[in-house]
């Protein structure tokens, strides 16, 4: 199941509907539809949380003009995760772990699951 992104108000655990971007130089707060993804410098809020936004003195809020709706997950994408976690499941085909470094650029590794060779691959 694909998880629900929650307000990033704190205490708040309602879904979120916008996303909130500062444009600092233009001292403006900008509430707009939801992201696709969630961006280390914008805030997803809840409904109520969007529509009540104040800024600071000399702040400017742009706000969609629309009605704010939670996204719509469309059925092939939930249907397509569905099979690849099935088949990530299965018994039958053992899965390798491999870490990798990142490059050596001092940034952290990360895993990604590789498919177990075949015997004519290890034969080659």
């Amino acid at each position: 199941m694909l998880s629900v992104r929650r307000c990033s108000r704190t205490g708040c655990t309602e879904p979120a509907v916008a996303t909130l971007t500062y444009v600092y130089a233009d001292s403006t707060a900008v509430v707009g539809p939801l992201a696709t993804q969630a961006e280390p410098h914008s805030y997803d809020l809840c409904t109520a949380h969007a529509q009540s936004l104040t800024a600071p003195r000399g702040w400017e809020v742009v706000r969609f003009e629309g009605e704010f709706t939670p996204p719509q997950h469309a059925t092939e994408e939930l249907t397509a995760l569905a099979d690849a976690v099935r088949e990530a499941g299965r018994g039958d085909r053992p899965v390798e772990v491999v870490a990798r470094n990142g490059g050596g650029n001092g940034r952290r590794g990360h895993l990604r699951a590789l498919p177990a060779p075949s015997e004519d691959s290890r034969n080659s």
